[in-house]
């Protein structure tokens, strides 16, 4: 792993905007943020700002590599702290399909959990709650999740049935008010976000702030959790982020989803796992090696604001220079033909 540190500058940046205007083409603009600049619609104390963030972008040429070595290198990179904690492990198990790649694949889950192991954490749990079918165990086990924890003795939590509890917003972007967690979520010391790098057709690109949807109960927001989708989906985004609060990120850049994400999209090689302690800053080096401007996509610029950092400029990136690797992606149809971020009242 190249231990060199590459703080994205703006000339840097500036050399992918050939990607970057694909996406603008694309009307990644679509969204126009009222209200939030004149009032935050967040607790300040609940959100204190962060000074820096390390995002660890690290070459995974196929499934087939050594990818607990991998895994462990960039946890070990990003400095990330689970000696003696209880990890929960919140991988995107979205829908199966034979023929896609919908989901987070489980040799990189694997991998997570062997990594976190060596690291000392007292235990790994993985868990999900699928937001298409209501079946979580036909998703896990067709998958192939569900042996490949069997043969690492890790346990699965269904999250769309599991015991939950409201709790109080403290961010509200949403007129939710409040939302039900999972307990397993409300008792794990550290909460790691492992999404599938792919585009989404209303937000752009489905990442590690988004794949926390997948932390609420099937059986009080519904399935697809449309209650979220009601509330608007990038509000939504940042309330459910602001609640759940990852402390990790591990996207699955090595085959990601391209065009009509975050399901019925094709197949993308990247051949990257972007690892980082602070899932803002590493959904906008991922959007960044997709080929989109993370400043042009409201629910990252604006988690920016108060989850962590979206500003490439403040993010040290580790190992792959993310323009040195960008690798654009064709974007959702239909996507930026959407609404507006406010606060909710």
């Amino acid at each position: 792993m190249n231990e060199h540190t590459h703080r994205i500058d703006r000339r840097t940046f500036l050399r992918g905007a050939a990607a970057v205007g694909t996406f603008a083409a694309a009307g990644a603009i679509g969204w126009e943020i009222r209200n939030v600049t004149t009032h935050d619609p967040w607790d300040a104390s609940a959100f204190p700002p962060r000074d820096s963030s390390r995002v660890a972008v690290l070459r995974a040429p196929s499934y087939e590599a050594d990818l607990e070595s991998i895994v462990l290198g960039g946890l070990r990179t990003i400095g990330a702290d689970v000696s003696g904690a209880r990890v929960l492990l919140k991988p995107n198990m979205v829908e199966y399909d034979p023929h896609g790649v919908v989901n987070t694949d489980p040799r990189v889950v694997v991998a997570a959990v062997h990594a976190l192991r060596r690291l000392g954490a007292s235990s790994v749990t993985v868990a999900e709650g699928p937001g298409h079918r209501r079946d979580t165990g036909y998703v896990v086990e067709a998958s192939g999740l569900s042996p490949a924890l069997r043969d690492a003795r890790t346990p699965f939590v269904d999250l769309n049935v599991a015991p939950s509890s409201a709790v109080p917003l403290r961010s509200r972007f949403t007129n939710l008010g409040s939302l039900w967690l999972p307990d397993a979520i409300r008792t794990a010391d550290v909460v790691i976000s492992m999404p599938k790098m792919k585009t989404h057709h209303w937000a752009g690109a489905t990442l590690s702030l988004k794949n926390c949807f997948g932390c609420l109960p099937g059986r009080v927001y519904g399935w697809p959790k449309n209650a979220l989708h009601w509330a608007g989906i990038e509000p939504s985004i940042l309330d459910v982020a602001g609640a759940v609060r990852p402390a990790y990120a591990i996207v699955d850049g090595i085959v990601g989803m391209e065009g009509n994400g975050p399901i019925n999209g094709t197949a993308k090689h990247v051949g990257l796992l972007v690892i980082g302690d602070d899932p803002v800053a590493v959904d906008a080096t991922s959007a960044h090696i997709m080929g989109m401007d993370p400043a042009k996509m409201p629910y990252i610029a604006v988690a920016g604001r108060f989850l962590g950092l979206s500003d490439l400029e403040r993010i040290d990136a580790v190992g792959e220079d993310p323009t040195s690797v960008m690798t654009p992606f064709a974007p959702a149809p239909g996507f930026g033909q959407t609404g507006s971020i406010t606060g909710g009242q």
